[in-house]
């Protein structure tokens, strides 16, 4: 008798997203990018594990700490899915401080998980990018991972950006929840930032004594030195503001706290950051500081794509080498070889029998944007025909000359 399997209809969960190539290609194309601003910084890389143990994240995020993505493992442990990099980045300064060299500046792209509502630049699962500087209490600490905050955007190619910058040991006799709304009145406006804090309990004129309070902040030194930095750095002025409403979430952020925004981007801020040195010593009891920001990858991704800063590429892929035919197979390996040890991402198409025309119309709808011709016209010239399939042109080359011509290509 014939069994049949269950079949199911194939499908992400909600909140996950596959990347097919095109999508892929301008990640990477993004990941590359931040890993070479933040090395231009000084800043090394660091990775977590996706796991780490319940604990380390409970009593320290503040109302989100429904979004955790927790259960208890086969040995049974309580455990959750990496939440930020920050507390996992805490856990691991505490434990290797021997093996360190402080100050320590890292960066760290990896995945994390929130089981929130998805929604326009927030998924389930998403790539997060942090940078931090562990072991200087000073403003200028501070300071310093801000002006990269501000540099990433302006190396990514934005015109207009701009940090958004608070102390919050200025707001410290205000209760959480009030800080809470207030972060969110670019959003809900003050009526429903007071709304808000009723709703929560606190008394109407207390919740208008505490907007009233923030709104009237004035910089303190910590931010008069971070102002200046910037400045000195030479960040035109309109990229930095001092802005009181900024009071960031998340409830171990302390000292100075702050947003990116894209003006021409309306999903949200695109980096957070805040200092967090009490956070050493409520979990490790560990004297031990940090600050450092989170970047959002897909609204920094979906931003460059809405102001056309993203390379327009579908494929990694630069040039496809075709095989003319069985007999020519070698020459095409031979030169594929030659493009790759020069650098060149050269696809070549795997069936040797297959026709030209198929090759090229692969190549076409690929994205690939040349492809080589090696015939026996163009080996007896010891050359190849090169097509550029975007212009519907060709040139008969060299082959010794092929690699410079196609690095020509790419200036």
């Amino acid at each position: 008798m014939i069994q049949y399997l269950h079949m199911i209809k194939p499908q992400t969960l909600k909140g996950f997203r596959d990347f097919l190539p095109g999508e892929a290609t301008q990640r990477n194309w993004l990941k590359g990018k931040l890993t070479e601003i933040f090395e231009l910084w000084g800043y090394d890389p660091m990775e977590t594990p996706t796991l780490e143990p319940l604990e380390l994240f409970m009593g320290q995020i503040g109302e989100d700490e429904k979004l955790f993505f927790s259960f208890t493992d086969q040995g049974g442990r309580k455990v959750a899915l990496r939440y930020d990099q920050t507390l996992p980045s805490v856990r691991v300064i505490s434990q290797y401080q021997n093996q360190l060299t402080f100050p320590f500046k890292r960066y760290q792209i990896q995945n994390a998980y929130r089981a929130e509502k998805p929604q326009r630049g927030r998924f389930r699962e998403f790539t997060q990018c942090d940078a931090d500087i562990f072991g200087d209490p000073t403003p200028y600490a501070d300071a310093e991972t801000i002006a990269l905050s501000l540099d990433i955007y302006q190396r990514l190619g934005f015109k207009n950006a701009k940090v958004l910058l608070n102390d919050r040991d200025q707001l410290k006799d205000l209760p959480y929840e009030a800080l809470v709304s207030i972060d969110k009145i670019k959003k809900i406006g003050e009526e429903g930032v007071l709304s808000e804090m009723t709703k929560k309990g606190i008394d109407s004129e207390k919740a208008k004594e505490y907007l009233d309070k923030v709104k009237n902040t004035k910089p303190n030194e910590t931010i008069k030195i971070i102002l200046k930095y910037l400045k000195d750095y030479g960040f035109p002025e309109s990229w930095y503001e001092f802005d009181p409403t900024i009071t960031r979430s998340f409830a171990y952020s302390q000292g100075p706290i702050w947003e990116v925004v894209i003006p021409e981007y309306t999903a949200g801020s695109v980096l957070g950051g805040e200092r967090y040195d009490k956070l050493f010593k409520s979990i490790f009891n560990a004297q031990m500081s940090g600050t450092g920001f989170a970047l959002g990858f897909d609204r920094t991704l979906e931003a460059a794509d809405q102001l056309g800063l993203i390379p327009k590429s579908k494929t990694s892929s630069f040039v496809l080498v075709t095989i003319f035919n069985k007999e020519l197979y070698a020459k095409s390996l031979s030169v594929s070889l030659l493009l790759r040890n020069a650098l060149i991402n050269a696809d070549i198409y795997p069936n040797p029998e297959a026709k030209l025309d198929k090759q090229i119309k692969y190549a076409d709808k690929k994205g690939i944007p040349f492809v080589v011709i090696i015939g026996p016209e163009e080996i007896a010239k010891n050359s190849v025909t090169l097509k550029n399939l975007s212009t519907r042109t060709q040139e008969i080359i060299k082959i010794e000359d092929l690699p410079a011509r196609l690095v020509s290509q790419t200036a």
